[in-house]
């Protein structure tokens, strides 16, 4: 069962996130922070992680993004930005940092779920 670690400080896109991915699929993991994030990361090395970008604790999404892809450890961890931050540099700074997708809120639980279940699949969506 794959392992998926949520890091997002808003506890109703949380639950979106649990219903669109289903509970029985994934072993999933929450933090509402990016301390707390980053220290479950380094605990459970999850499979995707899926983050927002502005949160409360020390670290953005992209300093912890960066610092997660430049780990051996995770290397191979699928991220996934979710976040409000909609412009054009906010995305090139996301995928600078390392993350694998960037869903823009609101998003859809279905993109969502068919994005997560590519990237751990090992197969990239044509949805662009």
């Amino acid at each position: 069962m794959h392992k998926i670690l949520i890091i997002e400080d808003q506890e109703d896109v949380r639950k979106l996130i649990h219903l669109s991915l289903g509970d029985e699929q994934y072993t999933i993991y929450e933090a509402n922070n990016g301390d707390s994030g980053l220290a479950l990361a380094q605990q459970f090395k999850p499979d995707l992680i899926l983050m927002d970008i502005m949160m409360p604790g020390l670290m953005n999404g992209y300093q912890i993004c960066d610092k997660l892809k430049n780990e051996d450890d995770f290397k191979n961890t699928k991220i996934i930005f979710l976040t409000a931050r909609a412009q054009e540099q906010d995305m090139l700074d996301g995928y600078r940092s390392g993350c694998d997708e960037y869903l823009v809120k609101p998003f859809s639980p279905i993109k969502l779920a068919e994005i997560v279940e590519s990237l751990l699949s090992g197969q990239r969506l044509q949805y662009r």
